[in-house]
């Protein structure tokens, strides 16, 4: 595949063939990858007989895309850290089952990436199913860090230690105002810089701004630096931009610049809940959900709209980080199932009154068979979809490496 140059990326219209070029590649690295950036695969796995006999769980808000690079640590507006779900594109009010399945599934295709044997990944599933169903009757209680996986405590620990500069570091290259065109981030158009003028001028886009890092209620904000930003896999040839912002009256050295992520929210692959409120703003969907699943984040973010598209704005808070799991002993593939598990089993129970989980928890129980602690519908589950996905991987290597040939 050719590389395109800095400047072909500069006018909105190639950037489609660009950013479709790159998501091909990344997905390409590796089955975990693919399997990240392909969340309609799973969702059209839901038409098969297996999944016909899925449990229908409570109706709550569900991440949608429930996978390892999904979850991390998230701060809050005081700067305290939590391990949350941290990705909401596909939130819908649907079947709690379906953010099981796909844990499972991205655990699982972790653990192959890893070597480990197949047991681990059986083993995966149960405690996957313990940390799950502590959350639904420990729902008020968090899990100890010290029996976290060790790369999660790593990451727990290095969360709480950042601030700005290591977010502009990691960012945009360095504490200078401004954002160093490049790889990542693309020059912006005249008509698009006037949007993203018009878009933090609102009094709405300022109060959220200016409600984080004790920041003064009647700062003033000012737009330093913008550009498009290329950026994740499943959501490429989304409008992305990464916007940089002055702080006035403030001399705080977190406070006085700060980043900002724009991204489009478009239609949820994730069925939703025949009944259940429909979303017209894709935006306010996404940021309804995050409220519902991670208040942390939830709190941070406002939907409005850019180019006459719905968008979600949230400031990027050096706390901020992505959990990536790529290898794994078989001591943290277990400990890192349990504890994620209960993450997503917390986000779900937190919705549900006592009466519901009690409901949900007598479900999964009935399901269980008497060898493996876990229910056989998502054991079949993750088995049938580790199949299909890397078949599919590999039939989407030979075709990328096809195209890259010519």
């Amino acid at each position: 595949m050719s590389v395109k140059k800095k400047s072909d990326a500069t006018h909105p219209s190639a950037r489609k063939t660009i950013l479709e070029q790159r998501r091909q590649l990344k997905m390409a690295r590796s089955a975990h990858a693919y399997m990240r950036g392909n969340t309609l695969q799973f969702y059209d796995w839901l038409h098969t007989p297996t999944a016909a006999s899925l449990p229908r769980g409570p109706a709550v808000w569900i991440c949608g895309d429930c996978h390892l690079g999904n979850l991390g640590p998230v701060a809050n507006a005081r700067g305290e850290v939590e391990l949350e779900i941290r990705d909401l594109d596909q939130t819908v009010v649907g079947n709690p089952a379906h953010d099981l399945i796909r844990l499972g599934l991205s655990l699982a295709t972790a653990a192959r990436g890893s070597d480990l044997p197949g047991v681990t990944t059986a083993r995966m599933v149960e405690q996957m199913m313990q940390g799950y169903e502590q959350a639904l009757t420990q729902s008020h209680k968090r899990l100890p860090k010290k029996k976290a996986a060790e790369p999660i405590q790593v990451l727990l620990k290095k969360a709480v230690r950042r601030r700005w500069k290591h977010l502009a570091e990691e960012r945009i290259d360095g504490v200078s105002p401004k954002i160093p065109l490049g790889e990542r981030f693309w020059a912006l158009s005249r008509k698009e810089k006037t949007e993203i003028s018009k878009l933090f001028a609102a009094e709405p886009v300022r109060k959220l701004i200016t409600s984080l890092h004790s920041r003064k209620s009647d700062a003033e904000i000012k737009v330093v630096d913008a550009a498009y930003w290329m950026k994740g896999c499943s959501s490429l040839g989304r409008l992305r931009y990464a916007v940089l912002l002055k702080i006035e009256k403030t001399n705080e050295e977190d406070g006085r610049f700060c980043l900002i992520d724009i991204k489009e929210a478009v239609a949820a692959a994730a069925p939703r809940h025949p009944g259940s409120r429909v979303f017209r703003n894709h935006a306010s969907r996404v940021v309804e959900g995050a409220l519902q699943l991670s208040p942390f984040l939830g709190q941070r973010m406002l939907a409005a709209r850019l180019a006459d598209r719905p968008v979600v704005i949230r400031e990027l808070l050096p706390q901020d980080l992505k959990l990536e799991m790529e290898t794994l002993t078989m001591d943290e593939a277990l400990a890192a199932a349990r504890h994620l598990a209960f993450v997503v089993g917390r986000a779900h129970a937190r919705q549900m009154s006592v009466e519901m989980r009690r409901k949900w928890q007598s479900v999964l129980d009935r399901s269980r068979p008497r060898k493996l602690d876990a229910p056989s519908w998502l054991w079949r589950s993750v088995v049938e979809l580790m199949a299909r996905h890397e078949s599919a991987y590999l039939e989407h290597c030979r075709l990328y490496a096809l195209e890259t040939s010519r």
